[in-house]
């Protein structure tokens, strides 16, 4: 396993001016990371296409890996000419990742309105999400790309509903971006929800939350679970997920990938993700 970080993880500081997208491949280089998942979020490589050359460029320089490419989308679209312009458009983003020569590719799936994420709507978008993914991975196959869905955006979070979809797109370049964390949103069990989509895994995000259950007002970070439940972003290690047998689950596995830290908590970024890292790696190769 390689473990390295999301630029997502540096948001943060990026959205700020702090840094750029170059300045977090230096960074990761200096904490020792061995690779670096690009999140354009904070910088845009399609109205700054110049700037896919330079990132490639600086992590070959400093012998960092680029491992994953994860954008948004949503296939819940309101009419056919929509749908197909969706698709296209993620299909734009296959073309610059394989630009930057990564070989892995996350994107977004769906989202609904909390009254919509029931079981019965999403056997009716089933056929549309599977196409989507289809004609996506069939796409990125030409380039040597595996695409992914990560268990996020609430709709297709929980781990039997990805793993419906992994199983249903029936691709051997389509997988999941399994994120550890993410299940909480769902108030799915997380390790066992890691048990249930290991084997489906492209790539991991290593993410922990806080978890709260009593329903108080709480301000500042937290938001609301699937189910009315609060989260809020930690650092790895200092959250309510289980951590140490997590770790454990993937090192017992044949995963042997792309670990990223994807951090989202209300510390300053660098140090937050910087901590998140140490912790992980502490686990992972202890």
């Amino acid at each position: 396993m390689r473990l390295g970080m999301s630029s997502y993880s540096l948001y943060q500081a990026i959205s700020k001016g702090d840094m750029d997208i170059i300045d977090v491949i230096d960074w990761v280089k200096e904490i020792g990371g061995e690779h670096l998942e690009i999140v354009p979020m904070g910088f845009d490589f399609i109205e700054k296409p110049d700037l896919i050359e330079k990132v490639r460029e600086k992590a070959a320089q400093l012998k960092i890996d680029l491992s994953n490419y994860a954008i948004g989308a949503n296939f819940i679209c309101e009419s056919d000419e929509t749908y197909d312009k969706e698709i296209k458009r993620v299909m734009q983003h296959v073309d610059i990742c394989a630009q930057l020569g990564i070989k892995f590719m996350r994107h977004d799936l769906a989202s609904r309105d909390p009254h919509e994420r029931t079981l019965d709507f999403f056997i009716k978008d089933l056929p549309r999400l599977v196409e989507a993914c289809q004609r996506i991975a069939d796409y990125a196959s030409g380039k040597g790309i595996v695409t992914s869905i990560e268990n996020h955006g609430f709709y297709v979070q929980a781990s039997d509903r990805v793993q419906t979809i992994v199983r249903q797109v029936n691709r051997d370049n389509f997988r999941t971006t399994l994120d550890v964390g993410n299940f909480l949103c769902y108030d799915e069990n997380p390790l066992t929800a890691v048990k249930n989509n290991l084997p489906f895994a492209s790539v991991v995000h290593i993410k922990d939350f806080y978890y709260r259950q009593d329903k108080m007002n709480r301000y500042g970070g937290w938001f609301e679970t699937h189910f009315g439940n609060q989260l809020r972003g930690a650092i790895v290690g200092h959250g309510d997920l289980p951590m140490p047998e997590i770790i454990n689950l993937l090192k017992a596995s044949s995963f042997d990938g792309y670990v990223s830290i994807e951090f989202e908590g209300l510390e300053e970024c660098r140090f937050g993700a910087r901590a998140s890292f140490d912790y992980a790696k502490s686990l992972l190769f202890a």
